[in-house]
């Protein structure tokens, strides 16, 4: 098999894949932090930075002269409340399930959109919005919220929870136990938008009665008020939160319901800490589970899960969203080979990596330079790390950026599964941890649905030494070390990584190591697409076992913490490889390791040349002052906080696989679009509507057809043959209609998967004027034409073309 490997990708790539020694276009990227986005578009302008990796205003954009400039929407971010639903000393009204659900009717979304997003987004309800694959599973559940800005209706619903919780309105204010009701809106001010949204619905809030203070930060402040605090404590009640989007553009989101509903996955308030008071809610985090694990037969399964998880979380509204953004990017109009991933946007790590200059180095500039902390467990949660470390290492397989379809990178991989219902023999040589007996055993006698053989592509790590076997087997190991239930006296365990990595560990019965760049991988696991069982059974690492063992260690002995959770619970450092202090820690612990010539028990009885690794990473930290290693095209350099600057620099080694160029095959994409449409401002009850739609680069029309109150009258799934397609109302759906009706269309395709949006109003009516009913029986006439071959169905659409109706009402969002 690795022969095979080989072979293929030198037949694909030619010999300068082989001898490779450089995979990027650039020398040198450096981060610079600019706060101002003002200053930061006019320096790309200027030249003076080529990339700027925070969205601009869109008052700039338009105000701005964009000669020099190239401008890119993108989408897969969001803005959302975090609500607090703890109960504490003091009352706290958002711990009444009803006020929370309330708040989606007093919030207006609408506005949101169009005056604080000046138009530069969607409204969204939900975690998926409508850029999503999965958002059209779950449009007709939402719907049936009715979600409207409708605060006569939020204040009934929140008076009604308050009188039943014994609060009583005086004067205006609420007030309990001779209290006002005070709610403390932790607002982000570091963000126009959201320090917009903060003060709008501050003020909604008043008018129902509700005492609110307000307290401003930037997420440094949101880590320790809101993320790192008890929420018993209610220091805060709301606040205002903004995701920047995924990575990558994902096809079967496995994860995001859990991240934004579920407890379990310790991003909830209380977020797992044992010393905090913890939102609960089990049924959301069995459904979530099943999702995240891939417990169904079907599709049609994994599209219940998925309604019924959204439908929950909705329900509970401790995370209410409220617009999904599309968000303007500049880069200076002499770069070239920018990728814009419907799910990372522009800061996708192709970006970086393709991008092509007339300089060695490019400038890319960033809101901030470092937050957060840089450690591959539990740390690289903020957007301005994730976005630098993404460049650093390369993932054994990653998504097609417009398909979000997995394609391999570094793991090549072949599946054998008897799943979803039956399952293999696991071999008797094959092993798992045990972290019981604190050894590898045996899996002699198991069972699991699916294998999994992955090649791996080896390099040398940024450091010069050679990645191994040793590297994967540590990083199981860790997995299910600390992925496993704690015990009494259990050290091996994290408030936020233990509970997530417990899902996939439970699930992984055995590895079987074949040769030096093969193995095998036994898992519980199945999915209806096979490279999604491959990518749940990767084993792909992208820091050396040396660097893991130290940092691991160094928690163990209570000198640092993985996560921010356990960090602030434990008043200890948030373990970050790029500060020089956490990074002299590593150093420490591998200088003792080598003088004790210990290696990790994992290692031991497999051959392991420890010395040199311990050598090789000891030297890198002394020339480099931290200790992030990795394996990808770029290396860190140098990360400046006097200067705000973080320098990476292209990693020139003959054993880095992948050519300058590989990929830009991404550059370009095929957007489907509708390109026509015409749909009546009026019609009458009982015609059939014929809606003819043109499109290109589409395969598929879903449309939604909803009532004044947003309940759905009908909706459907139509194929796209030849650019065309149309949707037809009949004459008993029309019949059922009434005043004004909701009308949405989506145009996808199978490889594309972004939706064109087109939006419209129309009214049906008991009676029209002559005039309207002559161009209905023309349309009947055209429709009964449409049944008598090939010319009719021409000379069809030509009258059909001829007589549609004046459209004056009608909204339309297309993002190309």
């Amino acid at each position: 098999m690795k022969i095979l490997v080989v072979f293929v990708f030198v037949f694909l790539f030619g010999v300068n894949l082989a001898f490779a020694e450089k995979g990027t276009f650039v020398d040198t990227i450096q981060f610079i932090q600019y706060l101002d986005e003002s200053t930061a578009i006019e320096e790309v302008k200027k030249k003076n930075l080529d990339i700027y990796y925070s969205r601009i205003p869109a008052e700039l954009i338009q105000d701005t002269d964009t000669q020099n400039l190239q401008i890119h929407y993108t989408t897969g971010g969001s803005f959302s409340i975090l609500v607090n639903p703890a109960e504490g000393e003091k009352f706290n009204p958002f711990s009444i399930q009803k006020i929370r659900f309330a708040l989606n009717y007093l919030i207006d979304r609408k506005l949101i959109v169009d005056e604080l997003m000046s138009g530069y987004g969607v409204v969204m309800s939900s975690n998926y919005g409508p850029y999503d694959p999965d958002f059209l599973l779950i449009v007709s559940e939402i719907e049936k919220f009715h979600f409207r800005y409708n605060p006569e209706l939020a204040n009934s619903m929140i008076t009604q929870g308050l009188v039943e919780a014994g609060a009583q309105k005086i004067d205006g204010k609420w007030m309990y136990g001779n209290e006002p009701i005070t709610v403390t809106f932790f607002i982000r001010n570091d963000d126009p938008v959201r320090n917009s949204i903060g003060e709008v619905i501050s003020s909604e809030l008043e008018k129902i009665g509700f005492t609110v203070k307000k307290d401003f930060g930037d997420l440094n402040k949101a880590y320790v008020l809101v993320y790192g605090s008890d929420p018993a404590d209610l220091a805060w009640s709301l606040y205002t939160e903004g995701y920047a989007g995924r990575s990558a553009f994902v096809k079967y989101d496995p994860l995001g319901l859990a991240q934004m509903y579920a407890p379990w996955y310790s991003n909830m308030p209380g977020f797992n800490n044992p010393q905090y008071w913890n939102y609960k809610n089990p049924q959301l985090d069995g459904v979530t589970q099943k999702i995240y694990s891939s417990n169904y037969t079907s599709y049609e399964q994994r599209a219940v899960l998925i309604r019924e998880a959204t439908t929950l979380g909705v329900n509970e509204s401790v995370r209410i969203f409220l617009a999904a953004k599309i968000d303007p990017f500049v880069v200076n109009k002499d770069i070239k080979g920018v990728i814009n991933d419907f799910g990372g946007g522009i800061q996708t790590r192709f970006t970086p990596i393709n991008s092509r200059s007339d300089e060695p180095t490019l400038k890319i500039g960033v809101k901030q330079i470092y937050q957060g902390a840089w450690n591959p467990v539990r740390g690289l949660a903020d957007a301005y790390s994730k976005n630098i470390w993404d460049t650093l290492y390369d993932p054994g397989m990653f998504k097609n950026p417009y398909s979000g379809q997995n394609f391999p990178v570094r793991q090549d991989w072949k599946v054998e599964t008897a799943g979803p219902n039956q399952k293999l023999d696991v071999p008797s040589d094959a092993i798992s941890w045990d972290p019981t007996l604190q050894k590898w055993v045996s899996s002699n006698g198991k069972k699991a649905i699916s294998k999994v053989t992955y090649d791996l592509v080896w390099s040398n790590w940024h450091n010069g030494q050679k990645m191994d076997m040793n590297d994967v087997l540590y990083s199981i190991y860790f997995a299910q070390e600390w992925g496993s239930a704690q015990t009494p006296d259990d050290k091996t365990f994290d408030p936020e990584y233990t509970p997530t990595a417990s899902q996939s560990a439970k699930t992984l019965i055995a590895v079987r190591p074949i040769d030096d760049d093969t193995i095998e991988v036994y898992v519980d696991f199945w999915h209806f697409d096979e490279s999604e069982i491959a990518d749940w059974g990767g084993v792909w690492v992208t820091m050396p076992w040396e660097v893991m063992t130290a940092m691991e260690q160094a928690v163990l002995d209570g000198k640092a913490s993985f996560s921010r959770t356990d960090a602030q619970a434990k008043s200890l450092n948030w373990f970050s490889l790029i500060i020089p202090r956490d990074a002299q820690l590593v150093r420490q612990y591998l200088e003792e390791f080598s003088a004790s010539g210990v290696v990790p028990k994992s290692l031991q009885g497999f051959e392991n040349d420890a010395n040199s690794r311990y050598a090789g990473t000891i030297l890198w930290i002394e020339q480099k002052n931290h200790a992030v290693i990795s394996n990808g095209p770029f290396y860190l350099d140098s990360y400046s906080p006097e200067a705000r600057t973080i320098t990476i620099k292209s990693f020139d080694d003959p054993t880095y696989p992948y050519p300058a160029g590989y990929w830009s095959k991404f550059e370009d994409v095929s957007l489907p679009q509708i390109t026509d449409i015409s749909v009546p401002e009026k019609i009458a009850k009982g015609i059939t509507l014929d809606i003819p739609i043109t499109t290109v680069h589409a395969t598929d029309l879903y449309y939604f057809v909803n009532d004044g109150t947003g309940a759905e009258v009908t909706s459907g799934i139509i194929p796209i043959q030849n650019d065309f397609a149309q949707i037809l109302l009949s004459p008993e759906i029309t019949s059922s209609m009434d005043g004004g009706n909701d009308l949405k269309v989506y145009a996808i395709s199978d490889s594309v998967l972004k939706p064109d949006i087109y939006t419209t109003s129309f009214s049906v009516l008991d009676s029209i004027d002559d005039e309207f009913e002559e161009t209905i029986l023309s349309q009947e006439k055209t429709k009964a034409q449409l049944d008598y071959g090939p010319i009719f169905i021409i000379l069809g659409l030509i009258i059909v073309g001829t007589v549609l109706y004046v459209r004056k009402s009608r909204k339309r969002r297309l993002i190309h």
